[in-house]
């Protein structure tokens, strides 16, 4: 119940609840980009920083390494199971491996806050393995939708040039690097806007994320009950294989339950970009849907408090 009832999970519930309700509240779009790169930069400054305090170690190589090899793997299954469960075409199930393959920030830091709530610490270097997984999963989706397609199945590095060059990456790598360079004293005179104050934006932050994922739910006319259930179902899958890596390769609770929340998470800001350039003959409407209005809500309201809870309990 205390991770159910958290400040910044009442909020996205909040959210959900008012474009339910045919609420005129709204934030508006400067305001939501505002505080999306307050939270990229913070969470990539303060895992610098960590990491400086803490030096190189054989556990941040080993949780690099799972990150980029479960980004790589998970659009696999997910491929699979759209094509024969879901019954979508080769092209809409890649493009949806390649949102599943990839990571979501949000979920991310609303899992990380949600466990340091709990009082387990999160290694520092877990903001590296989030940029490391970031591109790999969109270029197995682009892969499997182009596979049979001829020659233009080659020619995928153009466009994941703009992955590489998407705003979240760079504030998370920039953010990550300088928190690194500066170290905790370098930190210190910053400390209380990028750390103090970092609850009370992340609750607004998901109050309009709330707004949004209920709005995608109205407006999708392809999402079928087998596909809602596949996008729980994703998350679940994928999160217990990030959870058997994390356990397997030594990681600190805290970090095995971070890497279980990226596996399972969905990207539905880096992934989409690239698939609409990629692939525009793909309706980007139903990928974005399945992660944003279904695998967001569903890991923010029920598996990172599951998870939070089950790791307190487990010790």
């Amino acid at each position: 119940m205390q991770s159910l009832v958290s400040p910044a999970i009442l909020f996205f519930a909040l959210g959900l609840l008012a474009s339910l309700l045919r609420s005129n509240l709204q934030i508006p779009e400067a305001i939501s980009k505002a505080m999306a790169i307050y939270l990229m930069a913070a969470i990539g400054l303060k895992g610098g920083v960590q990491v400086a305090q803490s030096g190189l170690t054989i556990e941040l190589i080993l949780a690099g390494l799972a990150g980029l090899a479960l980004s790589a793997f998970l659009p696999l299954p997910v491929y699979w199971a759209t094509r024969r469960l879901g019954g979508l075409d080769r092209m809409d199930a890649g493009a949806v491996a390649a949102h599943y393959g990839s990571v979501s920030v949000v979920t991310f830091v609303t899992g990380t806050a949600a466990l340091e709530a709990a009082g387990m610490q999160v290694a520092g270097f877990m903001v590296a393995v989030l940029a490391l997984m970031e591109a790999p999963g969109i270029l197995v989706g682009l892969w499997l939708a182009r596979r049979s397609a001829g020659p233009r199945s080659t020619l995928l590095a153009p466009h994941l040039s703009h992955t590489f060059r998407d705003g979240s990456v760079i504030l998370l790598i920039g953010g990550f690097v300088i928190g690194l360079a500066v170290g905790p004293v370098g930190f210190a005179p910053v400390q209380p806007v990028f750390e103090g104050a970092f609850g009370g934006i992340l609750c607004l932050f998901l109050l309009d994320m709330g707004l949004l994922a209920a709005r995608y739910m109205f407006r999708s006319g392809r999402l079928t009950p087998a596909l809602v259930a596949l996008a729980i179902g994703f998350a679940l899958f994928n999160g217990s294989i990030g959870l058997l890596v994390g356990i397997l390769i030594g990681l600190q609770p805290g970090s095995v339950i971070a890497l279980a929340i990226l596996a399972g998470s969905a990207s539905y800001i880096a992934a989409p970009a690239a698939i609409r350039m990629a692939l525009p003959e793909v309706d980007p409407g139903l990928p974005l849907t399945m992660s944003l209005a279904v695998t967001f809500p569903f890991n923010v309201l029920v598996a990172i408090p599951l998870t939070t809870t089950l790791a307190q309990s487990l010790g």
